[in-house]
């Protein structure tokens, strides 16, 4: 299975739209800090390779993933970014709250990508055990982070 695996941030450059000019804003979950600060830190790091200045990417945290689309949604709104990537991470427990904080954030993200002119980057991992979080927040898989920052280099290319 391991080989099926792809390596979040194995991405042709060449095939990347530039994002010089670009205003992004980044809002992670302080939830799980030690997954979501390595995920944080890949998107900008991305952004940056690919043109977008260090002085255009914004930063704000909340407070967990659930938060995501309250502080998505106002990024939105203010109309000062070309793209919005909410970046979390939960990881399944004994209880149904995996569940149901994956569904609303998934939900919530949705619903700010067709309501609104500025592409959502989609950037919650969800993960059975903090093993597999750690591998795609900069182990062996890569940084779903970088993916987040290609993602949104390419949506602000075609639509912004």
């Amino acid at each position: 299975m391991a080989s099926e695996l792809h390596n979040l941030s194995d991405y042709d450059p060449q095939k990347v739209p530039s994002g010089a000019g670009r205003k992004v804003a980044v809002v992670y979950a302080e939830w799980n800090s030690d997954i979501t600060y390595a995920l944080r830190d890949g998107a900008i790091n991305t952004l940056v390779a690919n043109g977008v200045a260090k002085g255009d990417i914004e930063t704000f945290s909340v407070p967990g993933s659930f938060e995501l689309i309250y502080g998505a949604s106002r990024l939105v709104k203010s109309n000062k970014y070309d793209a919005v990537i909410a970046i979390g991470c939960v990881i399944r427990g004994d209880t149904p709250h995996f569940d149901y904080i994956c569904e609303g954030v998934t939900a919530g993200l949705s619903q700010l990508n067709i309501s609104g002119d500025t592409p959502v980057i989609f950037g919650l991992i969800t993960t059975n055990n903090l093993e597999q979080a750690q591998e795609r927040s900069g182990g062996r898989l890569g940084n779903k982070g970088d993916e987040c920052a290609v993602t949104a280099l390419h949506m602000m290319a075609q639509f912004g």
